[in-house]
């Protein structure tokens, strides 16, 4: 099933659309957004753009600490292009913050997640997730 940790299929599809996915970022998790903290410099130089496509590891927690998602788990890093609607908002505007090679945990209020509708039954309504990142690649 969709959602189980052995099930191969990445767990970020987008929500639907309300807002432009590439409004700025805001750094104050008691707002709404997406937070960066860094726990690895990358390389300082390799930021993502729109259009670009991303290879990255991550594992998805929602507050509590309870997994509900990881690449690493299916021996096998996530892609998605920015800005297409592919992930979550929080992904989108978060990872064009990050540089190659930069390990940071993305913190996304429900508004740049699943929103009201969560991702029954993995993600409950209104969840704010956090996202262990590694970002690998930008082609």
């Amino acid at each position: 099933r969709r959602g189980d940790l052995d099930d191969p299929t990445p767990l970020l599809p987008s929500p639907p659309r309300t807002t432009n996915p590439l409004s700025p970022l805001r750094r104050n998790t008691a707002a709404m957004g997406v937070d960066i903290e860094t726990t690895k410099p990358g390389d300082g130089v390799t930021f993502p753009t729109p259009g670009q496509r991303v290879t990255a590891h991550y594992t998805g927690t929602l507050l509590d600490g309870s997994k509900f998602d990881s690449s690493k788990d299916r021996g096998q890093p996530f892609q998605f292009t920015i800005g297409e609607g592919q992930v979550i908002k929080g992904w989108d505007v978060g990872m064009m913050q990050m540089s190659v090679g930069q390990h940071a945990k993305l913190t996304c209020t429900p508004d740049f997640a699943y929103g009201p509708r969560g991702f029954p039954p993995v993600i409950p309504p209104n969840s704010t997730l956090v996202f262990e990142v590694e970002l690998l690649g930008v082609k």
